[in-house]
């Protein structure tokens, strides 16, 4: 069970989001989830792929599955794209928010194009270099967080406040 027909939601079916959480199962999930404390508050919806760790940490959140696996699947980033335009269309967030990984492309891009902000975070596992999502989500990214502040030297522009795990971030204005 995968894509916009296993969509599961939590509590009501919102008809707009201020913000669409999007990320791969696993690592970015986590990463994206320690930063609850910034979207807690507001209407939001998820997508991720229909995978136990996202619908354990999700429970009672709205989340839309994505087709997966996204590397090196042409058919599932075009499902994916299709996807986003449903998605986004029908929520119209202000913000997309993403950790990556290769769900989050097509997704940012179309959020975007309909005139949302994109805020990248890159992953906690890059320091010396960026991820390919990451590449292909900055030209339209109104921001990217690094976790590190080594990797603000090969992200021009990218901004560091600490790490998703770190209390310092909770405490940092950005």
């Amino acid at each position: 069970m995968s894509g916009a027909d296993a969509t599961r939601r939590g509590g009501h079916v919102p008809s707009r989001v201020r913000v669409l959480l999007v990320c791969s199962s696993g690592g970015h999930l986590l990463q994206l989830h320690a930063l609850r404390d910034a979207w807690s508050e507001t209407s939001r919806a998820w997508v991720s792929f229909d995978k136990s760790d996202v619908r354990s940490l999700l429970a009672g959140e709205h989340v839309v599955f994505a087709f997966g696996p996204t590397n090196r699947h042409v058919g599932n980033l075009l499902r994916n794209v299709v996807l986003a335009i449903r998605v986004v269309t029908r929520l119209r967030p202000r913000v997309l928010v993403t950790t990556g990984a290769g769900v989050a492309v097509p997704f940012a891009w179309i959020a975007y194009l309909l005139g949302a902000k994109v805020v990248y975070v890159e992953s906690l596992t890059r320091i010396d270099d960026v991820s390919l999502s990451c590449r292909l989500i900055r030209p339209v990214a109104s921001r990217v967080y690094v976790q590190w502040p080594e990797t603000t030297k090969v992200l021009r522009g990218s901004r560091f406040v600490g790490n998703v795990f770190s209390d310092d971030l909770l405490r940092t204005p950005t």
